[in-house]
């Protein structure tokens, strides 16, 4: 029969992970990809028939996912690795890894590690990703030359960093580069205030009457913002305390403190709080800040290992589950790997493994607002697809294959990544990038950035 269509191949899995409403794992199916896009799912023996002599993927042990999504990250961190790990969040920032970045952030620094940042992520099956680059202009070029799916943070904040020197000189690069890349088919810009750097209420009022403007997502991260015990508020002038607590100074330049429950009570005097406003650090947000962002259309991303890694002492289980799943930096994670984080989301959070794999896939793409594009597998979606063997004899499936996948694959068993129907990594190859090439610009960045650690 001649096909229907103009399908450049179809992927023949054993199992498939739709992730559309209701859906379960299904098998017998087969997906058809043309032009970038999912052209159609349906039983394998009718999409051979419609669509002719189209070429075939056969994967006979493997299931079919949508990309994972990692909906937090700085992708250049992965030259940051090593560094030790020890919480309060603030404290680590700011006598750990700013010190270290400061002195050796350039842009070369930012365009490798974010090569090799992206480079992992796709062998992880990473198809999209939410980039807190202290450089948005290059993680933005290295995205778009490889061709995958990207949204970049520009960053807010009063001080000088090496992008910007105040909050004037932020605003008006972050709006250059929007303009930039207004039109572009796969690099997406959004809004990252950075409060343990300084951030005045003053900036945050403009930031949201240009984010309005724009229409721009703006995320934050809790674990930045200030904190106390409950019924302290102080006001000071100066810095900000160490030890882990945050401060953020009004339009007049006046520290003021404020207790962790009403951290985003506080953002939403600003006006702040909307649809599109994201919310990082899942596992320290308080049951009514949750109900808070949830009334909003708000989204909460967990980056559990992270969060684990860089907590001040040990909480019980929380009350609030996310809506979506990040790394956060590679340098405190330690990897960029979804499939762990889901797993950890789902021992922390007490969630079903299909529950997981969609904060993983279809939460991500919603919190981004990409829900329409990609995250689930359905006709009319980019093609950004997820292949992983389930061959290995600690996840041989037997009825749950959600579970196998979640806790008895790793990102190793990923074999085939598509971005928008391009070829990323073809039966466990790097397809994007030079493979020995990414290994010498490890090399070379481990010996500069140990000389840099050790001054």
């Amino acid at each position: 029969m001649s096909s229907s269509g103009d399908a450049e191949f179809l992927i023949e899995p054993r199992w498939l992970l739709p992730f559309t409403p209701g859906s379960t794992v299904l098998e017998g199916q087969a997906v058809a990809v043309g032009d970038g896009r999912i052209l159609a799912i349906g039983p394998v023996t009718e999409l051979r028939l419609r669509y002719g002599s189209c070429p075939r993927i056969a994967r006979e042990r493997h299931a079919l996912l949508p990309g994972l999504v990692n909906a937090h990250t700085r992708a250049c961190h992965t030259l940051l690795r090593g560094l030790p790990v020890r919480g309060p969040r603030l404290r680590w920032l700011d006598e750990t890894l700013t010190p270290l970045e400061r002195r050796a952030l350039t842009a070369d620094l930012v365009r490798d590690g974010t090569r090799l940042g992206l480079a992992e992520m796709l062998r992880a099956g990473i198809t999209c990703y939410a980039d807190d680059s202290p450089l948005p202009e290059e993680a933005a070029r290295v995205a778009a030359a490889a061709q995958v799916r990207a949204l970049i943070g520009l960053p807010v904040k009063d001080g000088a960093d090496a992008w910007a020197e105040d909050a004037n000189a932020h605003l008006g690069r972050a709006e250059a580069l929007w303009d930039e890349y207004r039109t572009h088919v796969r690099i997406g810009l959004y809004f990252m205030p950075q409060p343990a750097q300084g951030l005045s209420d003053g900036t945050l009022m403009r930031l949201r009457r240009v984010a309005d403007e724009l229409d721009a997502r703006v995320v934050i991260h809790l674990d930045e913002l200030p904190e106390l015990p409950d019924g302290i508020s102080i006001e000071a002038h100066g810095d900000a305390a160490r030890d882990g607590v945050g401060s953020v100074a009004d339009g007049i330049h006046r520290t003021r403190w404020t207790s962790s429950p009403r951290r985003l009570t506080h953002l939403q005097s600003l006006g702040l709080l909307r649809a599109g406003f994201g919310a990082i650090g899942g596992l320290g947000c308080h049951a009514e800040e949750a109900q808070l962002l949830a009334r909003h259309g708000a989204a909460l991303i967990a980056c559990p290992q992270a969060e684990l890694r860089l907590q001040r002492e040990r909480v019980p289980l929380p009350a609030s589950r996310p809506v979506a799943l990040g790394t956060d930096t590679p340098a405190a994670a330690g990897a960029l790997d979804m499939l762990a984080e889901a797993r950890c989301a789902a021992l922390l959070f007490g969630l079903m493994p299909l529950e997981a794999l969609r904060l993983a896939t279809l939460g991500g793409a919603m919190a981004l607002g990409l829900g329409a594009q990609i995250g689930s597998i359905e006709a009319g979606k980019s093609a950004d697809l997820a292949c992983i063997d389930l061959d290995a004899a600690g996840c041989r499936p037997v009825m749950d294959v959600a579970a196998a996948i979640l806790f008895g694959a790793t990102r190793a068993q990923i074999s085939d990544v598509w971005c928008s129907g391009r070829a990323a990594v073809s039966e466990g190859r790097l397809r994007l990038f030079d493979e020995a090439e990414l290994a010498g610009l490890a090399a070379h960045w481990t010996r500069r950035l140990a000389l840099e650690a050790a001054a």
